[in-house]
């Protein structure tokens, strides 16, 4: 018997008074929150009411301030909007025919989001309280789309949204999959016409970010002759209303990938750079930003190597008190001498200027056999305290205010290489094991670490929390672990096969996974 759907929890950073409610129809969702501000950081709390219905038709574009048809038309040649041919949907439970629900008095324009960027919030926890518990897991539908999604889809007013690797952006109604409009944003970069990487066209790659404030979802689509070209899409239609050029900060766009997902604060977008995998070309990682109306000044901050240093981990920026912004850096070209900021977590101001650093003590070894820090983000926990764990397998507690320079850390640990998003739950990191399964490492009293369960060895993907269960793909498949000892309770395959480093989003009961082939809802999470 299909559970009714819980509406969507707020973030673990948003309001405690916040209670969930459930109304007679699953498909409506009350956001009761307002804004505030957070650790110096506008973080959005909304009391729009919004309405998804059972398909692109029904999508109740009043309730969210659009208007009309549900298909996107856009402006510029660089936009092709419509509901055709692009997407084909597999089988789902209907959703049932509803009167779009009006706003109440007062409440924002743009609708509510549960998953608005990667890892569904600033701070990039992935990790959710309030949804129900996990149940029996089963295909809810599965949307083939033009391209592969190696982002996170977005969970935005009852649609989910996917980008994909033909510079395609999609809103799927998020109870039936059905289709409620496209963007498509420019043609993708070959493969024939790079020296490496292993994506095949390479389109958008990072997970894209909402602003609610404005109403728009926001993309970074890499296009022929090798431009960054960041869009902002009106979420109600995808109409293109933001579109600018990133001029590479290391004036290497050839050789520069924008795979972390995007941030957005501080009234910008945060867009980090790295490079290909294999390492080609002279790439310097970066982090750029472009104001929220595209216009205006872009600020940047490259990492002062002679080569190499990406920010690459596919998190994104993490967000943390007063606005700072914590990325992981990858390995540099320096193997001895003078420390040049690789291999390292870089605290940045809102202003891309540097305000303090972490390396370890073994930085150098670190460059010279690529066992660097930059294949996850900083896991931000409560405390002021950071978690860095990278491709050598040594996990870094550190001071989120002091990060210590190198060799400043508060305690260490080998616990496994690890490549992908780790999520935070309290006190307890879960991190993407390469080899060993995924590992749960908790904090204990600020100043220590230590290592609590390995998953299962061969799943590889990036883990989420929600329902009482952590969450990860890997095998093909879907997997349920339990928090307290990483067995797993319950599996589903997946068709259309993941992308490395694979992800997922958790809204309600259903947990959305990009794929190869589009994206796939799961029921039961």
């Amino acid at each position: 018997m299909r559970r009714a759907k819980a509406l969507r929890s707020a973030w673990p950073f948003s309001n405690p008074r916040f209670n969930n409610a459930r109304f007679n129809n699953a498909h409506f969702k009350q956001c009761p929150f307002q804004q505030r501000p957070l650790q110096g950081v506008r973080v959005m709390r909304f009391r729009a009411v919004c309405a998804a219905g059972a398909g692109a038709t029904a999508f109740a574009l009043a309730a969210c301030g659009g208007t009309g048809s549900a298909a996107a038309h856009g402006t510029g040649p660089a936009a092709s909007h419509g509901t055709g041919p692009a997407a084909s949907h597999g089988t789902g439970p209907a959703a049932s025919s509803q009167a779009p629900a009006q706003p109440a008095a007062g409440s924002a324009a743009h609708p509510s989001a549960s998953w608005p960027v990667f890892n569904g919030n600033a701070a990039r926890t992935g990790a959710v309280t309030g949804l129900p518990a996990a149940g029996k897991l089963s295909t809810a539908w599965t949307a083939r789309l033009d391209g592969a999604v190696y982002g996170q889809p977005l969970v935005i007013g009852g649609m989910v949204v996917a980008a994909t690797e033909n510079d395609s952006v999609y809103a799927l109604n998020e109870a039936t999959g059905h289709l409620i409009w496209r963007s498509h944003l420019g043609t993708p970069v070959p493969a024939s016409t790079l020296t490496c990487g292993d994506i095949d066209p390479l389109g958008i790659t990072g997970t894209p970010a909402y602003d609610q404030a404005n109403g728009l979802v926001y993309a970074v689509a890499e296009t022929t002759g090798f431009h960054h070209v960041l869009f902002g899409l009106a979420v109600t239609n995808g109409a293109v209303k933001v579109r600018r050029d990133i001029p590479a900060p290391d004036g290497q766009p050839r050789w520069d990938q924008q795979r972390p997902g995007l941030a957005i604060g501080s009234g910008r977008v945060y867009v980090a750079f790295g490079g290909l995998f294999g390492d080609c070309g002279p790439y310097r990682g970066s982090v750029a930003a472009v104001p929220l109306p595209g216009t205006g000044p872009i600020i940047s901050y490259m990492v002062p190597t002679a080569r190499e240093g990406g920010i690459w981990g596919i998190a994104g920026p993490v967000t943390g008190a007063g606005g700072t912004l914590y990325v992981s850096v990858g390995n540099g070209a320096a193997t001895s001498g003078a420390f040049d900021d690789s291999d390292s977590v870089t605290a940045l101001t809102p202003g891309l200027g540097r305000a303090a650093i972490f390396a370890p003590s073994t930085w150098a070894a670190d460059n010279a056999a690529d066992l660097d820090l930059g294949s996850t983000q900083p896991a931000l926990l409560g405390g002021g305290r950071l978690l860095a764990l990278g491709k050598r397998g040594t996990a870094y507690l550190l001071s989120a205010a002091h990060l210590g320079g190198v060799g400043g850390q508060l305690a260490s640990l080998d616990v496994c290489g690890a490549w992908g998003a780790a999520a935070v739950s309290g006190t307890t990191v879960y991190e993407p094991c390469r080899g060993g399964g995924p590992a749960a490492i908790g904090v204990i009293g600020g100043t220590r670490i230590r290592e609590l369960w390995h998953g299962p060895a061969a799943v590889t993907g990036s883990p989420v929390v929600g329902g009482g269960a952590v969450w990860v793909t890997g095998q093909g498949g879907l997997y349920e672990l339990n928090p307290a000892t990483g067995a797993v309770r319950a599996s589903i395959a997946l068709s259309g096969g993941l992308p490395r480093m694979s992800s997922l989003s958790l809204s309600g009961s259903d947990a959305f996974i990009g794929t190869l082939a589009g994206v796939t809802a799961v029921r039961g999470v």
